[in-house]
Protein backbone atom coordinates (compact mmCIF):
# COMPACT_ATOMS: atom_id res chain seq x y z
CA UNK A 1 0.00 0.00 0.00
CA UNK A 2 1.20 3.38 -0.58
CA UNK A 3 1.99 5.70 2.13
CA UNK A 4 1.07 9.11 2.69
CA UNK A 5 5.14 9.99 2.26
CA UNK A 6 5.26 8.06 -0.89
CA UNK A 7 2.54 10.17 -2.57
CA UNK A 8 3.89 13.64 -0.94
CA UNK A 9 6.93 12.81 -2.36
CA UNK A 10 5.17 12.17 -5.88
CA UNK A 11 3.34 15.49 -5.79
CA UNK A 12 6.33 17.67 -4.33
CA UNK A 13 8.88 15.72 -7.17
CA UNK A 14 5.90 17.10 -9.88
CA UNK A 15 5.25 20.31 -8.29
CA UNK A 16 8.87 21.40 -7.77
CA UNK A 17 9.63 22.68 -11.24
CA UNK A 18 6.41 23.59 -11.53
CA UNK A 19 6.43 25.86 -9.00
CA UNK A 20 9.95 27.47 -9.88
CA UNK A 21 8.31 27.71 -13.45
CA UNK A 22 5.34 29.68 -12.19
CA UNK A 23 7.67 31.97 -9.98
CA UNK A 24 9.19 32.95 -12.69
CA UNK A 25 6.69 33.30 -14.69
CA UNK A 26 4.63 35.74 -12.26
CA UNK A 27 8.03 36.86 -11.61
CA UNK A 28 7.16 38.92 -15.00
CA UNK A 29 4.73 41.15 -13.26
CA UNK A 30 6.53 41.86 -10.11
CA UNK A 31 9.80 43.26 -12.16
CA UNK A 32 7.27 44.75 -14.03
CA UNK A 33 5.35 46.54 -11.00
CA UNK A 34 9.13 47.10 -9.69
CA UNK A 35 10.47 49.08 -12.52
CA UNK A 36 7.52 50.64 -13.90
CA UNK A 37 7.06 51.93 -10.09
CA UNK A 38 10.71 53.51 -10.51
CA UNK A 39 9.52 55.50 -12.87
CA UNK A 40 6.90 57.45 -11.61
CA UNK A 41 3.06 56.73 -10.08
CA UNK A 42 1.53 56.97 -12.91
CA UNK A 43 3.45 54.34 -15.17
CA UNK A 44 3.02 51.96 -12.20
CA UNK A 45 -0.97 52.64 -12.06
CA UNK A 46 -0.97 52.09 -15.53
CA UNK A 47 0.88 49.24 -15.62
CA UNK A 48 -1.18 47.74 -13.05
CA UNK A 49 -4.62 48.42 -14.92
CA UNK A 50 -3.67 47.80 -17.95
CA UNK A 51 -2.03 44.16 -17.16
CA UNK A 52 -5.42 43.07 -14.87
CA UNK A 53 -7.22 43.67 -18.07
CA UNK A 54 -4.58 41.50 -20.66
CA UNK A 55 -4.69 38.84 -17.10
CA UNK A 56 -8.93 38.92 -17.41
CA UNK A 57 -8.88 38.24 -21.33
CA UNK A 58 -5.75 35.63 -21.59
CA UNK A 59 -6.25 33.87 -18.32
CA UNK A 60 -10.01 33.35 -19.75
CA UNK A 61 -8.81 31.80 -23.31
CA UNK A 62 -6.06 29.64 -21.87
CA UNK A 63 -8.87 27.80 -19.42
CA UNK A 64 -10.77 27.20 -22.39
CA UNK A 65 -7.15 25.60 -23.96
CA UNK A 66 -6.42 23.99 -20.51
CA UNK A 67 -9.08 21.37 -21.06
CA UNK A 68 -5.97 19.08 -22.95
CA UNK A 69 -4.11 18.72 -19.29
CA UNK A 70 -6.75 16.73 -17.71
CA UNK A 71 -7.74 14.45 -21.32
CA UNK A 72 -4.20 14.04 -22.21
CA UNK A 73 -3.18 12.75 -18.78
CA UNK A 74 -6.01 10.49 -18.69
CA UNK A 75 -4.77 9.58 -22.30
CA UNK A 76 -1.42 8.96 -20.85
CA UNK A 77 -2.61 7.14 -17.49
CA UNK A 78 -4.55 4.76 -19.80
CA UNK A 79 -1.66 4.06 -22.25
CA UNK A 80 -3.16 5.73 -25.46
CA UNK A 81 -0.45 7.72 -26.68
CA UNK A 82 -1.42 8.24 -30.26
CA UNK A 83 -4.55 9.68 -29.26
CA UNK A 84 -2.84 12.51 -27.17
CA UNK A 85 -1.40 13.67 -30.56
CA UNK A 86 -4.87 13.64 -31.97
CA UNK A 87 -6.14 16.29 -28.60
CA UNK A 88 -2.82 18.66 -29.33
CA UNK A 89 -4.06 19.43 -32.85
CA UNK A 90 -7.63 20.02 -32.08
CA UNK A 91 -6.32 22.04 -29.22
CA UNK A 92 -4.27 24.05 -32.05
CA UNK A 93 -7.00 24.36 -34.02
CA UNK A 94 -8.83 26.04 -30.72
CA UNK A 95 -6.67 28.26 -30.19
CA UNK A 96 -6.05 30.10 -33.28
CA UNK A 97 -10.07 30.18 -33.36
CA UNK A 98 -9.86 32.05 -29.33
CA UNK A 99 -6.73 34.30 -30.24
CA UNK A 100 -8.99 36.36 -32.63
CA UNK A 101 -11.65 38.07 -29.77
CA UNK A 102 -9.11 38.15 -27.46
CA UNK A 103 -6.43 40.53 -30.35
CA UNK A 104 -9.60 42.94 -30.93
CA UNK A 105 -10.25 42.75 -27.14
CA UNK A 106 -6.73 44.26 -26.44
CA UNK A 107 -6.30 46.17 -29.90
CA UNK A 108 -9.26 48.25 -29.39
CA UNK A 109 -9.47 48.46 -24.83
CA UNK A 110 -11.61 52.05 -25.45
CA UNK A 111 -14.45 50.76 -23.39
CA UNK A 112 -13.01 48.68 -20.95
CA UNK A 113 -11.03 51.78 -20.07
CA UNK A 114 -13.46 54.40 -19.64
CA UNK A 115 -15.69 51.99 -17.51
CA UNK A 116 -12.51 52.43 -15.33
CA UNK A 117 -12.98 55.98 -15.16
CA UNK A 118 -9.24 56.64 -15.56
CA UNK A 119 -7.91 59.49 -16.16
CA UNK A 120 -6.62 60.34 -20.09
CA UNK A 121 -2.47 59.99 -18.99
CA UNK A 122 -3.53 56.96 -17.39
CA UNK A 123 -5.83 55.27 -20.56
CA UNK A 124 -2.66 57.02 -23.12
CA UNK A 125 -0.30 54.96 -21.10
CA UNK A 126 -2.63 51.60 -20.72
CA UNK A 127 -3.63 51.60 -24.33
CA UNK A 128 0.07 51.42 -25.59
CA UNK A 129 0.79 48.64 -22.80
CA UNK A 130 -2.53 46.82 -24.17
CA UNK A 131 -1.98 47.29 -28.30
CA UNK A 132 1.18 45.76 -27.48
CA UNK A 133 0.45 42.38 -25.49
CA UNK A 134 -2.50 41.99 -28.41
CA UNK A 135 0.36 41.02 -30.83
CA UNK A 136 1.69 38.86 -28.27
CA UNK A 137 -1.72 36.82 -27.21
CA UNK A 138 -0.81 34.18 -30.07
CA UNK A 139 2.01 32.99 -28.84
CA UNK A 140 1.06 32.93 -25.45
CA UNK A 141 -1.58 30.82 -25.99
CA UNK A 142 0.20 28.48 -27.85
CA UNK A 143 2.82 28.14 -25.44
CA UNK A 144 -0.21 27.47 -22.59
CA UNK A 145 -0.90 24.02 -25.04
CA UNK A 146 2.67 23.36 -24.78
CA UNK A 147 3.00 23.84 -20.99
CA UNK A 148 -0.71 21.67 -20.47
CA UNK A 149 0.89 19.02 -22.61
CA UNK A 150 4.11 18.75 -20.59
CA UNK A 151 2.31 19.06 -17.44
CA UNK A 152 0.00 16.51 -18.70
CA UNK A 153 2.74 13.76 -19.28
CA UNK A 154 4.64 14.64 -16.02
CA UNK A 155 7.70 16.45 -17.86
CA UNK A 156 6.74 19.90 -16.30
CA UNK A 157 11.13 20.38 -16.52
CA UNK A 158 10.14 21.19 -20.09
CA UNK A 159 8.77 24.40 -19.16
CA UNK A 160 10.61 25.51 -16.51
CA UNK A 161 13.63 25.78 -18.66
CA UNK A 162 12.13 28.13 -20.92
CA UNK A 163 9.97 30.06 -18.66
CA UNK A 164 13.54 30.95 -16.85
CA UNK A 165 15.32 31.47 -20.08
CA UNK A 166 12.54 34.26 -20.61
CA UNK A 167 12.81 35.70 -16.78
CA UNK A 168 16.68 36.06 -17.74
CA UNK A 169 15.97 38.14 -20.72
CA UNK A 170 13.03 39.99 -18.86
CA UNK A 171 15.14 42.90 -17.12
CA UNK A 172 17.72 43.78 -19.78
CA UNK A 173 14.35 44.18 -22.35
CA UNK A 174 12.03 46.05 -19.79
CA UNK A 175 15.15 48.18 -18.87
CA UNK A 176 15.71 49.31 -22.77
CA UNK A 177 12.42 49.50 -23.78
CA UNK A 178 11.60 51.61 -20.59
CA UNK A 179 14.31 53.57 -20.78
CA UNK A 180 14.63 53.87 -24.40
CA UNK A 181 18.46 53.34 -26.07
CA UNK A 182 19.98 51.86 -29.36
CA UNK A 183 17.60 53.58 -31.47
CA UNK A 184 14.38 52.93 -29.67
CA UNK A 185 12.59 55.61 -27.71
CA UNK A 186 11.55 55.64 -23.88
CA UNK A 187 8.40 54.33 -23.87
CA UNK A 188 8.07 53.79 -20.09
CA UNK A 189 5.60 51.12 -18.50
CA UNK A 190 4.31 50.38 -21.86
CA UNK A 191 7.48 48.83 -22.59
CA UNK A 192 7.27 46.16 -20.23
CA UNK A 193 4.60 44.69 -22.98
CA UNK A 194 6.96 44.87 -25.80
CA UNK A 195 9.14 42.65 -23.87
CA UNK A 196 6.74 39.95 -22.73
CA UNK A 197 5.79 40.28 -26.33
CA UNK A 198 9.35 39.32 -27.69
CA UNK A 199 9.52 36.63 -25.35
CA UNK A 200 6.26 34.62 -25.84
CA UNK A 201 7.42 34.32 -29.35
CA UNK A 202 10.76 33.06 -27.99
CA UNK A 203 8.73 30.60 -26.06
CA UNK A 204 6.45 29.89 -29.12
CA UNK A 205 9.48 29.22 -31.33
CA UNK A 206 11.56 27.00 -29.10
CA UNK A 207 8.84 24.83 -27.80
CA UNK A 208 7.53 24.22 -31.34
CA UNK A 209 11.10 23.22 -32.70
CA UNK A 210 10.91 20.34 -29.00
CA UNK A 211 8.10 19.01 -29.73
CA UNK A 212 8.64 17.98 -33.43
CA UNK A 213 12.62 17.27 -33.17
CA UNK A 214 12.51 15.83 -29.22
CA UNK A 215 12.43 12.01 -29.60
CA UNK A 216 10.54 11.45 -26.13
CA UNK A 217 7.27 13.41 -28.34
CA UNK A 218 7.63 11.07 -31.38
CA UNK A 219 4.99 8.32 -29.81
CA UNK A 220 2.46 10.93 -29.38
CA UNK A 221 2.50 11.45 -33.42
CA UNK A 222 1.84 14.92 -33.02
CA UNK A 223 3.13 16.03 -36.42
CA UNK A 224 2.37 12.45 -38.38
CA UNK A 225 -0.35 14.00 -40.36
CA UNK A 226 -1.63 17.58 -40.97
CA UNK A 227 -5.69 17.37 -40.31
CA UNK A 228 -8.43 20.18 -40.34
CA UNK A 229 -10.48 21.28 -37.54
CA UNK A 230 -12.61 17.48 -36.03
CA UNK A 231 -15.98 18.96 -34.27
CA UNK A 232 -16.05 15.41 -31.94
CA UNK A 233 -12.61 16.47 -30.50
CA UNK A 234 -13.23 20.04 -30.54
CA UNK A 235 -16.56 19.42 -28.77
CA UNK A 236 -15.01 17.26 -26.07
CA UNK A 237 -12.16 20.10 -25.52
CA UNK A 238 -14.91 22.80 -25.30
CA UNK A 239 -17.42 20.51 -22.84
CA UNK A 240 -13.96 20.62 -20.32
CA UNK A 241 -12.76 23.91 -21.52
CA UNK A 242 -15.36 26.45 -21.45
CA UNK A 243 -16.68 25.91 -17.99
CA UNK A 244 -12.88 25.83 -16.87
CA UNK A 245 -12.41 29.21 -18.75
CA UNK A 246 -15.18 30.88 -17.09
CA UNK A 247 -14.01 29.55 -14.05
CA UNK A 248 -11.10 31.16 -14.46
CA UNK A 249 -12.98 34.51 -15.70
CA UNK A 250 -14.49 34.38 -12.36
CA UNK A 251 -11.34 34.25 -10.48
CA UNK A 252 -9.75 36.60 -12.04
CA UNK A 253 -12.19 39.25 -12.55
CA UNK A 254 -12.28 39.11 -9.24
CA UNK A 255 -9.37 40.92 -9.01
CA UNK A 256 -9.38 42.57 -11.98
CA UNK A 257 -12.82 44.29 -11.43
CA UNK A 258 -11.32 45.19 -7.50
CA UNK A 259 -8.56 46.97 -9.81
CA UNK A 260 -11.31 49.14 -11.72
CA UNK A 261 -13.31 49.84 -8.55
CA UNK A 262 -10.14 51.03 -6.87
CA UNK A 263 -9.06 53.12 -9.72
CA UNK A 264 -11.88 55.71 -8.66
CA UNK A 265 -10.08 55.38 -5.30
CA UNK A 266 -7.14 57.34 -6.52
CA UNK A 267 -3.48 56.56 -8.45
CA UNK A 268 -1.89 56.17 -5.41
CA UNK A 269 -4.75 53.79 -3.57
CA UNK A 270 -4.56 51.75 -7.07
CA UNK A 271 -1.14 51.46 -6.39
CA UNK A 272 -0.85 50.65 -3.30
CA UNK A 273 -3.40 47.79 -4.13
CA UNK A 274 -1.66 46.85 -7.52
CA UNK A 275 1.84 45.69 -5.07
CA UNK A 276 -0.68 43.83 -2.86
CA UNK A 277 -2.12 42.33 -5.78
CA UNK A 278 1.27 41.38 -6.95
CA UNK A 279 2.62 39.41 -3.82
CA UNK A 280 -0.46 37.88 -3.10
CA UNK A 281 0.20 36.75 -7.28
CA UNK A 282 3.66 35.58 -5.77
CA UNK A 283 1.98 33.27 -3.10
CA UNK A 284 -0.46 31.55 -5.12
CA UNK A 285 2.16 29.78 -7.01
CA UNK A 286 2.63 27.13 -4.22
CA UNK A 287 -0.94 25.75 -4.21
CA UNK A 288 -1.79 26.60 -8.01
CA UNK A 289 2.02 24.08 -8.32
CA UNK A 290 0.63 21.55 -6.16
CA UNK A 291 -2.21 21.90 -7.72
CA UNK A 292 -1.24 20.85 -11.54
CA UNK A 293 1.06 18.06 -9.88
CA UNK A 294 -2.02 16.55 -7.62
CA UNK A 295 -3.92 16.96 -10.62
CA UNK A 296 -1.88 15.62 -12.90
CA UNK A 297 -1.38 12.22 -10.65
CA UNK A 298 -5.28 12.25 -10.23
CA UNK A 299 -6.20 12.20 -14.15
CA UNK A 300 -3.16 9.58 -14.74
CA UNK A 301 -4.85 7.47 -11.93
CA UNK A 302 -8.27 7.57 -13.12
CA UNK A 303 -7.19 6.94 -16.62
CA UNK A 304 -5.68 4.02 -15.20
CA UNK A 305 -8.66 2.76 -13.67
CA UNK A 306 -7.67 3.33 -9.87
CA UNK A 307 -9.88 5.70 -8.52
CA UNK A 308 -8.83 5.31 -5.02
CA UNK A 309 -5.66 6.26 -6.08
CA UNK A 310 -6.89 9.72 -7.56
CA UNK A 311 -8.82 9.88 -4.41
CA UNK A 312 -5.97 9.23 -1.60
CA UNK A 313 -3.99 11.53 -3.73
CA UNK A 314 -6.11 14.15 -3.53
CA UNK A 315 -7.03 13.92 -0.30
CA UNK A 316 -3.28 14.33 0.46
CA UNK A 317 -2.49 16.84 -1.99
CA UNK A 318 -5.55 19.18 -0.29
CA UNK A 319 -4.06 18.73 3.49
CA UNK A 320 -0.37 19.50 1.91
CA UNK A 321 -1.19 22.72 0.18
CA UNK A 322 -3.51 23.86 3.34
CA UNK A 323 -0.53 23.31 6.18
CA UNK A 324 2.13 25.08 3.77
CA UNK A 325 -0.25 27.94 2.86
CA UNK A 326 -0.72 28.55 6.78
CA UNK A 327 3.37 28.89 6.53
CA UNK A 328 3.20 31.29 3.55
CA UNK A 329 0.78 33.11 5.47
CA UNK A 330 2.69 34.11 8.34
CA UNK A 331 6.11 34.30 6.99
CA UNK A 332 4.35 37.55 5.02
CA UNK A 333 2.87 38.77 7.72
CA UNK A 334 5.99 39.24 9.76
CA UNK A 335 8.27 40.30 6.58
CA UNK A 336 5.20 42.78 5.09
CA UNK A 337 7.45 46.04 5.66
CA UNK A 338 10.70 45.15 3.98
CA UNK A 339 8.19 43.34 1.23
CA UNK A 340 6.61 46.57 0.21
CA UNK A 341 9.83 48.86 0.61
CA UNK A 342 11.16 46.47 -2.41
CA UNK A 343 8.34 47.32 -4.20
CA UNK A 344 8.42 51.26 -3.95
CA UNK A 345 9.98 54.15 -2.15
CA UNK A 346 6.45 55.89 -2.12
CA UNK A 347 5.52 56.36 1.93
CA UNK A 348 2.22 57.32 0.40
CA UNK A 349 1.78 54.00 -1.95
CA UNK A 350 3.29 51.81 1.33
CA UNK A 351 0.91 53.69 3.42
CA UNK A 352 -1.67 52.57 1.38
CA UNK A 353 -0.39 49.04 0.92
CA UNK A 354 0.29 48.36 4.73
CA UNK A 355 -3.05 47.93 5.93
CA UNK A 356 -4.11 45.51 3.20
CA UNK A 357 -1.28 42.99 4.23
CA UNK A 358 -3.29 41.33 7.31
CA UNK A 359 -5.69 40.32 4.47
CA UNK A 360 -3.33 38.75 2.33
CA UNK A 361 -1.62 37.04 5.09
CA UNK A 362 -5.19 35.98 6.50
CA UNK A 363 -6.23 34.21 3.59
CA UNK A 364 -3.79 31.83 2.28
CA UNK A 365 -4.76 28.77 3.36
CA UNK A 366 -9.06 29.18 2.05
CA UNK A 367 -7.15 30.10 -1.49
CA UNK A 368 -5.18 26.99 -1.12
CA UNK A 369 -8.01 24.97 -0.36
CA UNK A 370 -10.20 26.29 -3.36
CA UNK A 371 -7.49 26.18 -5.76
CA UNK A 372 -6.17 22.74 -4.73
CA UNK A 373 -10.11 21.45 -5.06
CA UNK A 374 -10.75 23.18 -8.26
CA UNK A 375 -8.15 21.64 -9.99
CA UNK A 376 -8.84 17.92 -8.70
CA UNK A 377 -12.01 17.72 -9.69
CA UNK A 378 -11.11 18.70 -13.66
CA UNK A 379 -8.51 15.78 -12.86
CA UNK A 380 -12.41 13.57 -13.21
CA UNK A 381 -13.26 16.20 -15.86
CA UNK A 382 -16.00 17.79 -13.75
CA UNK A 383 -15.56 22.12 -14.24
CA UNK A 384 -19.87 23.04 -14.64
CA UNK A 385 -20.26 22.84 -10.22
CA UNK A 386 -17.47 24.44 -9.76
CA UNK A 387 -18.28 27.12 -12.00
CA UNK A 388 -21.61 27.54 -10.58
CA UNK A 389 -19.81 28.01 -6.98
CA UNK A 390 -17.03 30.25 -8.05
CA UNK A 391 -19.79 32.79 -9.50
CA UNK A 392 -21.83 32.81 -6.34
CA UNK A 393 -18.77 33.14 -3.52
CA UNK A 394 -16.31 35.14 -5.82
CA UNK A 395 -18.56 37.42 -7.96
CA UNK A 396 -21.81 37.52 -5.58
CA UNK A 397 -19.74 37.21 -2.15
CA UNK A 398 -16.16 38.72 -3.37
CA UNK A 399 -17.00 41.70 -5.85
CA UNK A 400 -20.29 42.82 -4.65
CA UNK A 401 -19.63 42.52 -0.95
CA UNK A 402 -16.40 44.28 -1.57
CA UNK A 403 -18.40 47.06 -3.99
CA UNK A 404 -20.60 47.49 -0.69
CA UNK A 405 -17.64 47.73 1.73
CA UNK A 406 -14.97 49.62 -0.14
CA UNK A 407 -17.26 52.74 -1.19
CA UNK A 408 -19.25 52.97 2.31
CA UNK A 409 -22.60 51.52 1.15
CA UNK A 410 -23.25 49.47 4.67
CA UNK A 411 -24.30 52.03 7.16
CA UNK A 412 -22.31 51.12 10.62
CA UNK A 413 -19.16 49.03 9.01
CA UNK A 414 -16.11 49.84 10.78
CA UNK A 415 -13.53 52.39 8.98
CA UNK A 416 -11.00 49.69 7.62
CA UNK A 417 -13.65 48.32 5.54
CA UNK A 418 -14.14 51.27 3.64
CA UNK A 419 -11.29 51.84 0.71
CA UNK A 420 -9.33 48.89 -0.99
CA UNK A 421 -9.65 47.32 3.09
CA UNK A 422 -13.07 46.21 1.64
CA UNK A 423 -12.38 44.78 -0.83
CA UNK A 424 -10.11 42.54 0.37
CA UNK A 425 -11.79 41.42 2.98
CA UNK A 426 -15.08 40.44 1.12
CA UNK A 427 -12.38 38.58 -1.07
CA UNK A 428 -10.51 37.07 1.66
CA UNK A 429 -14.54 35.98 2.75
CA UNK A 430 -15.52 34.79 -0.51
CA UNK A 431 -12.39 32.21 -1.02
CA UNK A 432 -13.31 30.69 2.14
CA UNK A 433 -16.63 29.89 0.88
CA UNK A 434 -15.66 28.60 -2.28
CA UNK A 435 -13.22 26.34 -0.24
CA UNK A 436 -15.98 24.76 1.47
CA UNK A 437 -18.15 24.10 -1.08
CA UNK A 438 -15.68 22.60 -3.65
CA UNK A 439 -14.34 19.77 -0.71
CA UNK A 440 -17.60 19.04 -0.03
CA UNK A 441 -18.50 18.27 -3.53
CA UNK A 442 -15.15 16.81 -4.41
CA UNK A 443 -15.87 14.05 -1.44
CA UNK A 444 -19.59 13.71 -3.24
CA UNK A 445 -17.88 12.87 -6.35
CA UNK A 446 -15.29 10.73 -4.87
CA UNK A 447 -17.11 8.84 -2.40
CA UNK A 448 -17.44 5.35 -4.77
CA UNK A 449 -13.53 5.33 -4.61
CA UNK A 450 -12.77 4.08 -1.72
Amino acid sequence: MTTAMQDVRRIVHLAAPVLVGQLALVSFGVIDTVMAGRVSAADLAAVGLASSIYVTIYISLMGVLQALAPIAAQLYGANRLAEIGVEVRQATWLGAALAIPGILLLAFPAPLLHFAQASPELVDKASHYLHLVAFGLPAALAFRLYQALNNALSRPIMVTALQLLGLALKVPLNAWFIHGGMGVPAMGGPGCALASTLISYCWFVVGLLILRFDRRYAPLGIFSTCEGPRWDRIRGLLRLGVPMGLTYLIEITSFTLMAVFITRLGLVTLAGHQIIANLGAVAYMLPLSLGIATSTLAAQSIGAHDRAAARRISWRGIRLAAGLAMITGTLLWFAREPLLHLYTTDPAVIAKALPLMAFIACYQAFDAVQVMSAFILRAYKIALIPTLIYATSLWGVGLGGGYLLGFGLIPGAPAFTHGAGGFWLANSVSLGIAGALLVQYFMRVSRDDR
